[in-house]
């Protein structure tokens, strides 16, 4: 439980602060011109640090259409690591789940009755057919009813900390479904740190056939008509780096993608929603992906500082002499492209600094610069607790920073 909150205020924190990231990093840089962007809603993320470099209408609620289908296999996931499911089991095709039953202009699997299909097969045809009955056979595999599955969904968003993302079923295909551009991009940043995997086994596969003789009864195998159905994500052709994420349309939401890019170190992650709904509306919604990622790519990139172990920090009156600290923060963070050459850091610290400590006490700065400057202030946390030492060592302790502040103010000393 207290993980999932504080999972949960990182979230909401990340989100709240999406709107002034942008400025702040933009005012650093007086020749980057933002991309005009088409759709009703865009943003764009480094992945690594979460840092937004982009945000267009970031808090507008939108359907997000079969973009939903990416919570459907999260959830998937979590009861396969859970133990409470595996890849391989073949999963049942209650009668709601057929292609047959899908909603007019279903995006399809085919699933059909009789068919052995596993839940690594379903998960396919959710990240690359983008079929509607696949969403239906795997929520019906993890709740008695796809209303009930939808209640895990909406439960699992408010754990992360998504507070404008609701779904009322896992494909997508209502307009009931709602997210944001700055929520979805969170809950992808999320995906891909719990689910790494996934952009190998799912997303960036380019083709999938079904069915397949081994999906069918014995006696229909000698003639299986499968079908080869392709990815819908088109950057992973026409954008070098793009290993994920999906695609969704509806009538009441347009063109939406979650895109994911990475090149050099620096992993990206977009988020389209509300590209106009007219013929080739995905044009629209795919210029808008290829403006943010290139943009981003130009002006952009993560940097990693390498540290070494901090050197113990001087503790005075405590029953120790010695603190070790370390960074409160991860230390890679987005920067402007043309910064970290040569980077180096020092530490700002307190003196002196007396006891007594607790864990996790903020008693410093890291602080990192290039050749160009300062690029970045890192808060440094204790890492134990130091009593208080006895009436003798805080009085010899005492004494001896008197002396020294008299040598410091003494004529000769040193500046």
């Amino acid at each position: 439980m207290r993980r999932l909150f504080f999972r949960s205020l990182r979230i909401w924190v990340l989100s709240f602060l999406a709107l002034f990231a942008v400025d702040f990093l933009a005012a650093q840089d007086p020749v980057a011109g933002m991309p005009e962007i088409r759709s009703q809603a865009a943003v764009l993320m480094d992945a690594t640090t979460g840092t937004f470099l982009y945000v267009k209408n970031g808090d507008e609620e939108i359907p997000p259409a079969s973009l939903a289908k990416l919570m459907t296999i999260h959830i998937a996931l979590n009861e396969v690591a859970q133990g409470r499911a595996a890849l391989d089991e073949v999963v049942d095709l209650p009668r709601e789940s057929w292609a047959v039953n899908q909603p007019p202009r279903s995006s399809l699997m085919d699933l059909a009755p009789g068919q052995i299909v596993t839940l690594r097969d379903l998960l396919l045809g959710l990240a690359i057919f983008s079929g509607n009955d696949a969403a239906v056979a795997v929520a019906l595999r993890f709740a008695p009813s796809v209303a009930a599955f939808a209640e895990q969904m909406n439960a699992e968003a408010q754990s992360m900390g998504l507070l404008k993302t609701h779904f009322v079923e896992p494909s997508g295909v209502s307009e009931d479904n709602r997210t944001t551009a700055v929520e979805f991009a969170l809950f992808c940043r999320e995906y891909l740190t719990l689910h790494p995997e996934t952009l190998e086994d799912y997303h960036s596969v380019r083709e999938f056939a079904f069915p397949r003789a081994e999906n069918l009864p014995e006696r229909y195998r000698s003639a299986p008509r499968t079908r080869v159905q392709y990815n819908h994500n088109t950057f992973l052709r026409a954008f070098p780096g793009t290993d994920g994420l999906k695609t969704g349309y509806i009538d009441e939401s347009g063109h939406n993608i979650a895109i994911t890019t990475e090149r050099e170190g620096t992993r990206f992650i977009a988020v389209i929603l509300g590209a106009p709904a007219i013929y080739r509306g995905d044009r629209i919604r795919d210029e808008d992906g290829m403006k943010l990622l290139t943009w981003g790519f130009e002006q952009y990139h993560t940097l990693r500082p390498t540290l070494d172990t901090l050197a113990p920090v001087r503790v005075w009156k405590g029953k120790e002499n010695l603190v070790e600290i370390i960074p409160a923060e991860a230390l890679p963070f987005t920067a402007l492209r043309d910064r970290g050459a040569n980077m180096r850091w020092e530490m700002e610290l307190p003196e002196p600094l007396l006891a007594p400590l607790s864990e996790g006490l903020f008693v410093g700065t890291l602080v990192l610069y290039d050749e160009l400057g300062e690029l970045r202030r890192i808060p440094l946390i204790t890492t134990q607790d130091i009593e208080k030492g006895g009436f003798f060592k805080r009085l010899w302790d005492t004494l001896v920073l008197f002396f020294q502040s008299l040598e410091k103010k003494s004529p000769g000393s040193s500046p």
